[in-house]
């Protein structure tokens, strides 16, 4: 799989650092701070989308990106788009 390296938490001061990349197939991958036990439940428990299954599949997990990362997200999504072939 190739990556494009996007942006790194800017106020990272090394260890673990919420990152985002963009996958050769236009995904957008994200590492960042795994969500706390009482932030998966209320999302589990939650039916977001009427008749839509709740809770997190074992496949799946809930991460937290700080908000001084929106514009590295955005970057992100242009990117994306530009690799999917959306613009």
């Amino acid at each position: 799989m190739d990556l494009v390296f996007v942006g790194i938490d800017p106020e990272t001061t090394g260890g673990g650092s919420p990152t985002v990349w963009v996958s050769d197939d236009a995904d957008l991958i994200l590492q960042g701070e795994e969500a706390d036990a009482l932030l998966k439940a209320r999302i589990g428990k939650t039916e977001w989308v009427p008749g839509h299954d709740t809770g997190i599949p074992g496949h799946e997990t809930v991460n937290r990106i700080p908000a001084r990362m929106v514009p590295i997200l955005r970057e992100a999504c242009d990117v994306a788009e530009r690799r999917a072939g959306l613009r």
